[in-house]
């Protein structure tokens, strides 16, 4: 089987060489898990908050979409198997 073998980008390396030589706990590994995760959290809400705003969406926009119905209807022709 052959692997594939995909190069680190420069910020990947960067976050390896952070760690080169250092212990780190699952608790601390834990906490920076979370810190990426909420960064990345932070930008799309920022990004969907802009869209927001570009589209001039209000409360009454939401309230359409929550009642927007968006799924395919039922087909049993679809079935699998």
């Amino acid at each position: 089987m052959e692997t594939l073998q995909v190069p680190l980008s420069k910020n990947q390396l960067e976050l390896l060489s952070l760690f080169n030589n250092r212990s780190v706990s699952e608790d601390e590994w834990g906490y920076i898990k979370e810190i990426i995760a909420d960064f990345f959290a932070n930008k799309s809400v920022e990004a969907a908050n802009k869209a927001w705003d570009d589209k001039g969406w209000d409360e009454a926009k939401a309230n359409e979409l929550l009642k927007t119905h968006l799924r395919t209807p039922y087909n049993p022709d679809n079935q699998f198997g």
